[in-house]
Parts: C-alpha cells; sequence; structure tokens
C-alpha cells in the first residue's frame, strides 16, 4: 500500500480531474485541427511541394548562406552578451553605491540607454562610426550590432542585478556589517554571490533577448541568420520554407539555452558549479511522503492512508 501524503495542497477531486480531462481534450482538438488548417493551406499553396524544400538538403545551401549567417549570429550575440554582463555588474553595482552622485550617474545611464528603441541605437552606431572612421568599413554593421546590444542588454542586466541584490534580506548586510566588512567588500562577497542563483533564470532570458536582437542588423546589411534565410529564399523563391528553416534554428538553439541555464542554476544551489558545471546533481532518493508539487492521489483513492505523523 503507498503512502502519501500532501502538505499545504488540496488534491482535485473526481470531478476537478474529470474536468481537467476534459479541457485537455478539447484543447488538443483545437490544436491539432488548427495544425491540419495551416498544413492544408500552406500544401494548397504549393509550399510543401519537395522543389521548395530541396535546397535545404543540398550542403552548398548550408555552406553558403545558413551556416554564415548562423555564425554572424552567434558571434554578434556572443561578443555582446560578454560586453553586457560586464556593463551590467559595473553601472548595477553603481546603482547601490554609498556615493549619491554615483547611483545618480550609473542610473541616468541605465534608464536612457533601456529607453532606446535597440533597431534606433544600431542605426544611430553604424552612421556614427562610418562618420568619425572609428572602426574598418568592413566591422562597420558588426560592431554596430554588438554595441547596441551591449548598452541594451547590459543596461537592463543591470537592472536585474540590483533588483536580485536587494531582494534578499536586510540581514545579510548587517552581518557583514557588523564584522567590519566595508560597502564594496559586502557587495563582493557576500550580496553578489547569492543573488547569482536567484538572478540566473532572468540573465538567460536576457541572452536569449540579445540572441534574437542580433535579427535586427539585417537593416544595417550584417549578415546574420535572418538575413541568410531571406537570401536562399530570393534565390529559389521559397520564403515560406526558408523562414521556418530558419525559424527551427533558432527554437533549437533557444532551447539549448534554456536547458543549459536549468542545469547551471541547479548547480549553483547545488554548490557544485565551481567544480564543474555540467555535472549531474545527486538527487535523494523518495521519502515516500509527497509535497504539494508531486501529490497525486486524494482521499477517493482506495490506495490512499491519511498519516498524522510523517514519521509514521
Amino acid at each position: 500500500m503507498t503512502v502519501r501524503a500532501t502538505v499545504l495542497y488540496d488534491a482535485p477531486g473526481p470531478n476537478a480531474i474529470r474536468r481537467n480531462r476534459i479541457y485537455t481534450a478539447v484543447t488538443v482538438v483545437v490544436v491539432a485541427l488548427v495544425l491540419w488548417w495551416v498544413v492544408d493551406r500552406l500544401a494548397a499553396n504549393g509550399q510543401l511541394t519537395a522543389a521548395k524544400w530541396a535546397p535545404f538538403i543540398d550542403a552548398q545551401t548550408w555552406q553558403t548562406y545558413i551556416l554564415p549567417g548562423l555564425w554572424g549570429t552567434l558571434k554578434a550575440a556572443g561578443v555582446s552578451i560578454v560586453f553586457a554582463l560586464v556593463f551590467g555588474v559595473v553601472f548595477g553595482l553603481g546603482r547601490l553605491a554609498e556615493l549619491r552622485v554615483v547611483r545618480w550617474l550609473c542610473g541616468v545611464v541605465i534608464e536612457f540607454f533601456r529607453a532606446i528603441p535597440v533597431l534606433m541605437l544600431m542605426i544611430f552606431l553604424y552612421q556614427f562610426f562610418a562618420v568619425f572612421r572609428i572602426v574598418p568599413p568592413r566591422g562597420l554593421a558588426f560592431w554596430a550590432v554588438v554595441v547596441a546590444l551591449t548598452l541594451y542588454n547590459g543596461a537592463v542586466i543591470a537592472e536585474i542585478l540590483r533588483a536580485g541584490i536587494r531582494s534578499l534580506p536586510r540581514g545579510q548586510t548587517e552581518a557583514a556589517q557588523a564584522l567590519g566588512m566595508t560597502h564594496s567588500q559586502t557587495l563582493w562577497k557576500i550580496l553578489l554571490p547569492q543573488s547569482v542563483a536567484a538572478m540566473l533564470p532572468a540573465l538567460i532570458a536576457q541572452i536569449v533577448i540579445a540572441l534574437k536582437d542580433s535579427a535586427l542588423g539585417y537593416q544595417i546589411g550584417y549578415i546574420e541568420v535572418v538575413r541568410s534565410g531571406t537570401q536562399v529564399a530570393s534565390a529559389h523563391s521559397n520564403y515560406i520554407p526558408s523562414l521556418i528553416v530558419v525559424a527551427i534554428v533558432m527554437i533549437l538553439i533557444n532551447f539549448a539555452l534554456t536547458r543549459l541555464a536549468v542545469r547551471v542554476e541547479s548547480q549553483l544551489r547545488a554548490g557544485r558549479a565551481r567544480r564543474n558545471p555540467f555535472a549531474r546533481v545527486p538527487v535523494a532518493a523518495h521519502q515516500g511522503i509527497d509535497t504539494k508539487d508531486n501529490a497525486t492521489q486524494d482521499w477517493h483513492n482506495p490506495n490512499y492512508t491519511d498519516i498524522k505523523n510523517p514519521g509514521q
């Protein structure tokens, strides 16, 4: 006999379970009908013919268009993310500085770059770099994309960092001050390490945004995966299949980032990140008592046994 208990959770009864199953069935049917309608429309317009998809079976299409564009996307996003993290840490901690003028200046910079649309920033930087010849002509589009993504995402990361540190209990700061630690020591050694795990989901979400926003470089001539997809479409007159392939590539990259974020977050919470961030976190064996997250039994179940003391 299975012994289960719930903690702060009321398991659904028979009526609720029946309704949930009905809602699930209706949702599945609606989604299936929508997918069928989309596929039918694509087939009716000739978008599912072999000729439309044949270019993506040819290795030359990938070598000439998709892979160089994908490399451009990853390169711009990767460089901008590194710079944005540095920018975010500097200005995020600056907003928590003891000097009011430093906090004010950092706040102005952060709010300024958060308010400007990324595309406008890219176009401005492209013209700015070209007029003053700050970067070589061949690198104009790349550095305009990188700097624009750095400034915008760095400003957002700075706010995420500030909010993450502010969310920690006040007692952490008071304890550090009682030990004689300075303000900077408290930030770097006490508050910042504790807030990293809490901030990680938001940081990964911002990395995904930077990856997708790199496609805005299309407007200033930067070669990235969306521009490469449209070039394939122009060459073979298959716009919808090309965009579908590009969308699948971006979905796979973002899914990989999400899975990596989940793994790193579990490592940070388990205290094993410095040794091996990719190692599997051991999970304790089931103790026979379900919490609200995994309880599926209720008192209507014939195998359910109510227990008053978890030690029984």
